[in-house]
């Protein structure tokens, strides 16, 4: 065996596998946040959730430009090599130093531009949470290539429930949004311990960075789509803090939040497959064609029900998990569970340019939608958040329309087969969704309209699922009940 650990395995058990793994971590990540953000927003306050959403959209800019886009390119190289992997790492590392340092000089500018005297202090205590991810990029990209998601779902789980108790005990002590900070830095700390002992790969000192210049042409792309595509996700958070007051902001960070949660548990499953398992299958159109079809069926299998399900028991979800001072959340978070049914989707159209080596045409698309979307949302700024919100949602969904057109022309991936593969999971989910939610519109107790919706609705799209031969839904109990009784 090779030593990536995948080359005499067969790919399909492999991806399978890959999946199973990436559903268990993305469910257990996502139910641990729930637990966590369930204590967090009850001990905290909008507003001081708000004072951390402000800062979100530089943590993760500086996460992009640190790692550079060259984690992709790591997971891309077809012969890799030990000085692939440590010419990356120190790269990284000194970007990291370099960004800190700036960012800690422009803590000030960021305090004032959201009127938040904080900020200052608690910026600079943040930002040293990605010089720790910086260490982990190489590891992690080891991992990727080698599939082992089962590696990466412990260190992930391992990471959350550690640093997800200290943040829970900060707040019950009374350090307000510094519980919030600190969980970020150890959460990333946790991660780098977790990659190097799985990989028990070590960088060495000899260090040439030709590697990295051989990749720069490839990963620059990269790194510019990642830094859009952040901007493009926190666009709000920025634009609300800078119009609107802390709670606000608050309020849109936790409706936010848990869309996030929700479409990440699809998203992140997918992701951990989809560039290594394309990429091994560049040589072959047509079967690329078929594996980016069924990935694209399993996705939307598992994102339309469970973001539309979202939707229409936000209300429920809201009050009972973290009370009524979050109440103006709940539509918020309603219009973007709407929107997020199809993010899970963009993450298999990125990946299948990226597996060709078209981030030129990732950087692109993603560029223009970020125009767009500024445009849109800009537009509807004197309407207030929720029409900011909705016009932020409609471009979402009707930029997959954009990928596809070049998906096409990339692989002969046609606008009739994308129909024929996300439309019925999408009408049945809807039609499901509805349905629930006129059977339990008459039930009064908050309690007993949360339970029924969600195993009314879940068992109405199981059956619809089987009525309708769906052979996505077929396909995976048929492997998850082999792979149960195997283990």
């Amino acid at each position: 065996m090779s030593s990536e650990g995948i080359d005499n395995q067969n790919l399909k058990e492999k991806t399978a596998q890959g999946l199973f793994w990436g559903i268990l971590s993305s469910g257990g990540m996502q139910l641990l946040n729930l637990i966590i953000g369930i204590f967090l927003a009850r001990l905290l306050s909008p507003g001081e959730y708000g004072i951390v959403g402000m800062l979100a959209i530089f943590t993760l800019i500086a996460g992009n430009l640190q790692e550079s886009g060259f984690g992709v390119a790591l997971i891309n190289i077809k012969d890799i090599k030990h000085e692939d992997y440590n010419s990356v790492f120190w790269f990284n590392i000194i970007v990291s130093l370099v960004l800190y340092t700036v960012l800690f000089f422009c803590a000030p500018l960021i305090a004032s531009f959201f009127h938040q005297p904080c900020l200052t202090n608690l910026s600079r205590f943040i930002f040293i949470a990605f010089i720790f991810a910086a260490l982990g990029i190489s590891p992690n990209a080891k991992l990727v290539r080698a599939l082992k998601m089962k590696e990466k779902a412990i260190t992930s789980l391992s990471a959350l429930v550690v640093s997800g108790t200290v943040a829970v005990i900060m707040a019950m002590k009374g350090f307000s949004y510094w519980s919030l900070a600190t969980q970020q830095i150890l959460y990333n700390v946790v991660i780098v311990i977790g990659r190097f002992y799985y990989t028990r790969w070590c960088p060495t000192l000899k260090v040439d960075f030709t590697p990295v210049k051989q990749m720069f042409s490839f990963s620059y792309k990269v790194l510019v789509t990642a830094v859009l595509t952040t901007i493009n996700n926190n666009m709000l958070t920025v634009i609300f803090g800078r119009l609107f007051p802390a709670q606000a902001v608050g309020n849109f960070t936790q409706a936010n939040k848990w869309n996030t949660m929700a479409n990440q548990l699809v998203t992140n499953t997918v992701a951990q497959v989809a560039q290594p398992v394309l990429t091994r299958i560049t040589d072959d159109q047509e079967r690329q064609r078929r594996v980016f079809g069924k990935m694209l069926r399993f996705t939307a299998f598992l994102a339309f029900p469970t973001m539309f399900g979202l939707a229409i028991v936000a209300p429920q979800v809201i009050l009972l998990a973290i009370g009524e001072k979050w109440i103006d959340s709940i539509p918020l978070l309603q219009i973007l569970c709407i929107s997020g049914a199809f993010i899970p989707l963009y993450t298999v159209y990125q990946n299948l340019f990226l597996s060709q080596g078209k981030s030129d045409t990732y950087m692109w698309l993603t560029i223009s939608q970020i125009a767009v979307m500024l445009i849109a949302v800009l537009a509807c700024h004197k309407l207030g958040i929720t029409a900011m919100v909705i016009a932020f949602a409609c471009i979402n969904i009707l930029w997959l329309l954009a990928w596809q057109f070049f998906a096409s022309k990339l692989i002969g991936y046609s606008y009739l087969q994308m129909l024929r593969d996300l439309l019925p999971f999408m009408f049945i989910s809807l039609a499901v969704m509805m349905v629930t939610w006129f059977i339990t519109k008459p039930i009064s107790n908050i309690y007993l309209l949360m339970c029924a919706r969600v195993v009314i609705a879940a068992l109405f799209y199981v059956l619809a699922m089987r009525l309708s031969g769906a052979k996505i839904y077929a396909e995976s109990v048929g492997y998850f009940s082999d792979l149960f009784k195997r283990k």
